[in-house]
């Protein structure tokens, strides 16, 4: 990640233990480990065996903090459709979503929206009244309680939706949120949801919003405290809507919405985990526990260090030479449990559990280091949607999910700068920046997705700072050759409520990355980092195979709520279902 630490610094005020053998019986330098090339074996460095040292990194490990995930409850929401009379709702709170054009009132001083003036009827004038003593006006993001009497609800609320024109996809889910937080403050147990102007709105659509809003608040409603001393559990347990629709597709749209959600959790999970509990070994025991949970469509490979190098994944190994923590090459295949395939695809994340920069570290302010548990972004992603998948079970698709996950460390063993790493595909590369880390790691990983024979692949990764500058911290760009493929995704996107961004594959930048001694080097210049990133990855795909890469460096993280985001697993969801014959 050299361009997320130098171009943020510049333009921001921005376990299992399964071990392979270990390099302390091997030279300093283990051309073996670093290159494929070829092996210089010399006698033991120390005297200890390597059972002792095995024990001793287990050790390390298991001590380092002394921090161990507690087990928290996740929300646990049952959500239901409802047509009976609004009013006569008994429950905790009732959350009713007002546009701008919604909060109008009449010659009267009454609502004009019938919901709204019925409500303030019952009310005698009190919504009216605090609507007006609080000025609200329905704007996005504003929000209103009232403690009621005689009424079926304890609580009314009033949650702003921005214009009248009616918010997104993205602006349902915000609304979720806001449903979530209203419901946090007041604990409590059941809430009713409903929209002041939901006429005009399709089945189709209505179908929709019913899943963008149930999202937002399960999703709101959940706090990662497995590592705070003292954990609050959510009190939140129904939610009804009304005035959306009823039925078995409404039924389906809640469980799809639950799975989906179930997968972002964990890809939260994963990426705020810290790097002494997250380590690679950790990750692929996350993996094998999705295999095991979902046998019926799900197998798992991991590979270790050894068999890394039977396949020749020296640029993938090069990365993670220097820690004591083992590398773990993930392989999730997902087949469906009946029918046959029309399409086989592959999501490939990048899994840097921590990314110290190697020897060219993070330093200096704006880059980042302490934040780098989340160089996993990408794998999280990919691990998070085979969750949700393993509970749809999409048919007429097989996906696989990869992940060459390790650390990118400093050590004796570590890669330096101007090392030669060989790739799987053969291809050499100059490493003139040991903080671009992450795109050696695909390529390895890249070329062994189009060894399992795939259509299509989708990589994500938190790549390149220059993406963050050029989209900021809410959009991911996305790189393709294919326009098919980039219609695809967005849509997907769009449908999920996430955004994308696609920027150009500019091929005469790929200049800078010509190497004088090797096929390329791992990095360009300065100006059009992100692009330059996805045009070295794209020579470790198969011309054959559509590919497109998504840079996630911006979303994965939310800096106000210091904590993940689960970003992208809703789209690669929808991406796959899009794919398949469900």
């Amino acid at each position: 990640m050299a361009a997320i630490r130098a171009l943020i610094s510049s333009h921001s005020s921005l376990t299992l233990t399964l071990l392979a053998s270990s390099s302390l019986f091997t030279n300093f330098r283990s051309i073996s480990h670093l290159g494929i090339t070829s092996i210089s074996i010399t006698k033991p460095l120390l005297s200890c065996s390597s059972r002792n040292i095995r024990m001793a990194h287990t050790v390390a490990k298991a001590t380092l903090g002394l921090t161990h995930p507690a087990q928290i409850d996740h929300p646990k929401i049952t959500f239901a459709a409802k047509e009976t009379d609004l009013l006569q709702w008994k429950g905790d709170i009732l959350a009713v979503g007002v546009t701008e054009k919604d909060m109008t009132k009449g010659e009267n001083s009454k609502f004009q929206n019938p919901i709204l003036e019925k409500l303030d009827s019952k009310l005698g004038g009190l919504l009216s009244e605090v609507a007006t003593e609080e000025d609200f006006t329905g704007k996005a993001g504003q929000s209103t309680v009232i403690r009621v009497a005689d009424l079926g609800p304890k609580r009314v609320s009033l949650i702003g939706l921005g214009k009248a024109t009616g918010p997104t996809t993205t602006g349902f889910h915000v609304f979720g949120e806001s449903v979530a937080s209203v419901a946090k403050a007041s604990q409590a147990n059941n809430v009713a949801i409903a929209l002041a102007s939901s006429e005009g709105l399709t089945s189709e659509l209505k179908l929709a919003t019913v899943s963008a809003i149930a999202k937002g608040t399960l999703l709101g409603t959940y706090e990662d405290n497995r590592f705070k001393s003292e954990a609050k559990k959510p009190f939140l347990k129904s939610v009804d809507f009304f005035g959306l629709g009823t039925g078995p597709e409404l039924a389906k749209k809640f469980k799809y919405t639950e799975d989906v959600c179930s997968g972002v959790i964990l890809g939260k999970e994963l990426v705020n985990a810290p790097a002494n509990v997250l380590t690679p070994e950790v990750l692929a025991a996350e993996a094998e526990k999705i295999a095991a949970a979902y046998s019926d469509v799900f197998t798992a490979k991991i590979l270790d260090t050894e068999q890394c190098k039977e396949l020749k994944m020296g640029s993938y190994l090069g990365v993670a030479a220097a820690s004591t923590n083992p590398p773990q090459f993930i392989h999730l295949c997902y087949k469906p449990p009946s029918g046959s395939v029309k399409t086989k695809l592959a999501l490939v994340g990048k899994g840097l559990t921590f990314d110290s920069g190697g020897y060219n570290i993070k330093t200096g302010p704006g880059c980042s280091i302490e934040l780098m548990k989340f160089d996993m972004g990408g794998s999280a992603a990919v691990l998070g949607a085979a969750k949700a998948l393993g509970q749809i079970k999409p048919s007429g698709v097989e996906v696989h999910f990869i992940v060459a996950a390790c650390e990118n460390m400093i050590s004796g063993t570590g890669m330096r700068p101007g090392d030669i790493l060989t790739a799987s595909n053969g291809k050499t590369i100059e490493v003139n920046n040991t903080d671009a880390e992450g795109r050696l790691t695909l390529a390895d990983a890249l070329v062994y997705a189009c060894n399992q024979g795939v259509d299509k692949i989708v990589d994500l990764a938190t790549l390149t700072g220059a993406c963050v500058v050029a989209l900021g911290p809410s959009i991911a760009g996305i790189f393709t050759p294919s326009d098919e493929l980039s219609k695809e995704v967005v849509a997907a996107s769009e449908v999920a409520g996430e955004k994308l961004w696609r920027l150009p594959m500019e091929e005469s930048y790929w200049e800078s990355m010509k190497s004088g001694v090797a096929d390329m080097v791992n990095t360009g210049g300065r100006q059009g980092g992100s692009i330059t990133a996805a045009l070295f990855l794209k020579q470790f795909v198969d011309e054959k195979v559509q590919w497109l890469h998504i840079d996630m460096a911006g979303p994965v993280w939310n800096d106000k709520k210091k904590a993940a985001t689960g970003f992208a697993i809703p789209t690669l969801v929808e991406w796959v279902l899009s794919n398949s014959s469900s």
